[in-house]
């Protein structure tokens, strides 16, 4: 059903006479143009009426490639929230298609019978994925094939993460090995995919940059276990319903079973063709972004051609808005949007890629100044034309991008020394050139930031650099960025930047560090997440997103003595389960150190043959998963296993992985699974800043991982036994450092409790074992944990026995609730808020 969300202030606006502004497209393009229309007074000026196809507020379209790595949340990507439409009097009709433009009557007509009139009109409707002509696309019923996807939208990313962690997807092709595959395929490796990356380009990113950058992009894409295909053409997609596989050019066929079409974009142009507007590659428009031939009708970004350019980057969508917004509000009818000279700058695959006019030379009298370092990942090309840079790509190292964008869009002067626009040698555009930067500058091509924004954001009274990203938005993107803002900020501030005191609090609501807050939660014996807020947030006002780190660290702090609140904790904590996509929840038990029983695999069968369970799958580490049940029936599930909770869900113990050890495995050297066991059944359930894994091999040969756990124990020859901590195998790879070698189980059981103890007392919220050891240094745990140098091994010791007296198998809920609500249904659920209805 579509969904509208009104603003009281909108209606009441009829009776001051405003102009009726229809903005068609709620995405960056559309959202910004009426951002910088409200920055000119445009509230007072007009009725603003906004039509989306996507059921969702505006998000930021360039990070749906983080979504897909687990790097971001969909949430995460949000720029305006429906909150703001309604402060702003905006009418949002979301998820609502404009189907034709009566340009005679002034009316929109949308896909739920509605007329909208309009005294302007701003066309924003954006691009779509190019699906390249090839054989095989459709089922015979005409519908897309199962496992084909496109990569443009929220619900693009949500379908292929699905396809991504369903048991079946073994191998992805990604067809386009631009900027979009190259993400794409990266995101789906993180995700255990195989994936091969099929691009009809001689080399990667062709659009971007030359043959010996791309060759150098490919090796560092190749070491990410991504296989690349250039210089290759898919021609059709293989299978009847179902992908399963592509065919290609000259080039033996692919086995896949699911496909990615990254292969470019087409500008969304339909609705202008129907509607008689002029319409070559895109909407055609001139220099006030004013629609050819039209006096009221505007538009503005991917679907725009203006003096033959199609733009497909976001830098023309911000200038493109900024003119367009002088027009319409009349603020400066002199404004005049000439085009844009793109300069890139964006992490690809983990790689900092920066681009910028030609990729090589054109000309006999053109300099060309290579510097190639494949084996690190660097490259860098810059191309001099009288004097001037006409181009420039940067590969692996981005410092230089500032400078090097503003020689490029200015014509800056060139230094003698060439070697001055790679590297930092004292000539213009090195580490401490950032004066010498233009405001128009851009430093954040994510969300179009200037230095002159970063600029005001300072005299307007952000003095950290958190601060003024937060204003402007800039480094809320890629992330690339971030080092040019600080820089920005310290210079716009004379030095004087402030270290952001609440980068150093626990939780953003209380304005204390951990040692601080936890000081105070003892001397006033604070015992709930309430208790907190009423005594230390400032007014007393709660913050919702410090409940679920005050919540974990009052029981990691008072044991059974905590005062449990539901509404402080996560869905995951509330219900003992964890939630996925469509609002399920996966169920996995308890099998400590891995091992089971024929008792508890019959138990478990019939439980997913009784409840219909759609998915069973085995984790990494070493548990049965049932995935797709739903809340209400979560309580009778867990009463047909009559198994504890295997604590798959919130920050805190997981699990323990063995190998099978000496009893079976003919180079075991340590009994590895009674180890594992013995560790698991101490230390369940434990809560904890963020989740530990934990894992025990029986030799040196590692088969249970435990190099790269938050705490691994290896049996090494003589019955003595290694413990090694902050390892990670997940979206960072570290090996573990030694902690300690000990003789006996007992000493791998005391060690390795007190080092959890230390971490849980000194960790950062959501802060993972293998960012806290190097913070703290092996060194100092060593001394604290190993040799007690501060004298306080035996109050951990007592600290941890605490919190392992007071466990109880949260499942046992099933049999009394906490709350009457706990178990009812919550669904259908929806990830990315949606606009109520009116």
């Amino acid at each position: 059903m579509a969904t509208v969300l009104v603003n009281p202030r909108t209606l009441r606006s009829a009776r001051k006479q405003r102009r009726q502004l229809v903005v068609i497209g709620n995405g960056m393009a559309g959202a910004r143009a009426v951002e910088e229309i409200l920055a000119r007074g445009g509230a007072d000026m007009f009725t603003i009426t906004m039509f989306g196809d996507e059921p969702y507020g505006n998000y930021n379209r360039i990070m749906l490639s983080h979504v897909l790595s687990g790097d971001e949340t969909d949430a995460g990507i949000l720029l305006n929230p429906l909150s703001w439409y309604q402060e702003n009097g905006i009418t949002l009709h979301a998820g609502v298609r404009v189907d034709r433009i009566d340009r005679f009557a002034k009316n929109v007509h949308s896909s739920d019978g509605r007329v909208t009139p309009y005294d302007t009109l701003v066309i924003a409707t954006g691009s779509r994925s190019h699906l390249p002509p090839m054989d095989g696309l459709y089922t015979p019923a005409g519908s897309l094939k199962q496992g084909i996807f496109g990569f443009r939208t929220i619900d693009d990313t949500r379908n292929m993460l699905a396809h991504a962690r369903a048991g079946h997807t073994r191998h992805a092709v990604v067809i386009g090995g631009g900027l979009l595959g190259l993400e794409a395929a990266s995101g789906l490796r993180r995700h255990g995919v195989s994936v091969d990356v099929v691009h009809s380009g001689g080399h990667l990113m062709s659009a971007q940059m030359g043959p010996d950058g791309g060759a150098v992009l490919r090796r560092s894409v190749e070491a990410l276990g991504i296989g690349v295909l250039t210089g290759c053409r898919t021609t059709a997609v293989l299978g009847t319903d179902r992908v399963t596989g592509v065919r290609l050019r000259d080039r033996p066929d692919l086995e896949c079973d699911m496909v990615v079409m990254a292969a470019g974009i087409r500008p969304n142009v339909d609705l202008a063709v129907l509607s008689g507007l002029p319409v070559e590659r895109a909407i055609v428009v001139d220099d006030s972004l004013r629609v050819q031939d039209e006096d009221d009708i505007y538009a503005v970004g991917e679907c725009v051609q203006h003096r033959g350019e199609v733009y497909g980057l976001v830098a023309p969508l911000w200038e493109q808005a900024v003119v367009l917004a002088n027009h319409v509000t009349g603020t400066d009818t002199s404004s005049a949007y000439l085009g844009t000279r793109t300069a890139t700058k964006l992490k690809v695959a983990g790689v900092e890629v920066a681009s910028m006019g030609l990729h090589g030379p054109e000309l006999d009298t053109d300099e060309h100044i290579v510097f190639s370092e494949p084996s690190r990942g660097v490259f860098k090309s810059i191309v001099v034309r009288d004097n001037k840079m006409v181009g420039a790509t940067l590969l692996g190292d981005s410092r230089k991008v500032a400078y090097l964008a503003q020689a490029y869009g200015s014509g800056l002067p060139l230094p003698e020394e060439r070697l001055g626009l790679m590297f930092d040698l004292g000539t213009p555009g090195g580490e401490t050139g950032v004066e010498e930067l233009d405001g128009g500058a851009q430093v954040c091509n994510c969300n179009g930031v200037s230095k002159d924004a970063l600029v005001q954001a300072v005299k307007g009274g952000c003095t950290t650099v958190a601060g003024a990203m937060e204003a402007t938005r800039a480094g809320k993107g890629c992330g690339s960025c971030k080092l040019l803002v600080g820089q920005v900020v310290e210079w716009a501030a004379g030095g004087a930047v402030e270290e952001d005191p609440a980068a150093n609090y626990y939780v953003p609501g209380i304005p204390l560090d951990k040692a601080a807050l936890m000081a105070e939660i003892r001397r006033l014996g604070l015992r709930s997440v309430s208790q907190v807020f009423q005594a230390l947030a400032p007014g007393g006002q709660e913050d919702a997103k410090s409940k679920m780190g005050l919540a974990s660290l009052l029981k990691m702090m008072w044991a059974a003595e905590y005062l449990d609140e539901r509404d402080a904790r996560f869905i995951n904590d509330r219900v003992h389960a964890n939630i996925q996509r469509d609002g399920t929840f996966s169920v996995v038990p308890q099998m400590k150190g891995g091992v089971t029983s024929v008792e508890q695999l019959r138990r478990i069968a019939d439980v997913a043959e009784k409840h219909n369970v759609p998915l069973i799958k085995l984790t990494g580490g070493q548990r049965i998963d049932l995935l797709g049940i739903r809340k209400e029936d979560l309580p009778q599930v867990w009463t047909d296993l009559d198994m504890p909770s295997g604590y798959a869900y919130g920050k805190s113990f997981r699990t323990v992985k063995t190998c099978v050890g000496q009893d079976f495995c003919r180079y075991g050297t340590g009994d590895s699974t009674a180890l594992g066991i013995r560790i698991e059944s101490r230390f369940q359930g434990l809560e904890s800043p963020a989740k530990l894994k934990l894992a025990v091999s029986g030799c040196p040969r590692n088969c249970a991982e435990s190099l790269v756990k938050d705490v691994g124990v290896v049996a090494v020859e003589g019955g003595r036994w290694e413990i090694y901590v902050g390892g990670a195998a997940g979206a960072h790879i570290r090996k573990g450092d030694l902690l300690a070698t000990v003789d006996s189980q007992d000493e791998v059981m005391v060690l390795a409790g007190r080092f959890m103890q230390y971490y849980r007392e000194h960790a950062n919220w959501l802060e993972r074992t293998y960012s806290f050891v190097p913070r703290v240094g092996i060194e100092h745990l060593r001394a604290v944990v190993v040799e007690d140098s501060e004298g306080i091994a035996s109050r951990l010791d007592e600290a941890m026995q605490s919190s392992v007296d007071g466990y109880a198998d949260p499942w046992r809920e099933r049999d009394d609730p906490q709350t009457p609500g706990q178990f009812r249904t919550s669904l259908p659920l929806t990830v990315l808020p949606q606009v109520p209805v009116r």
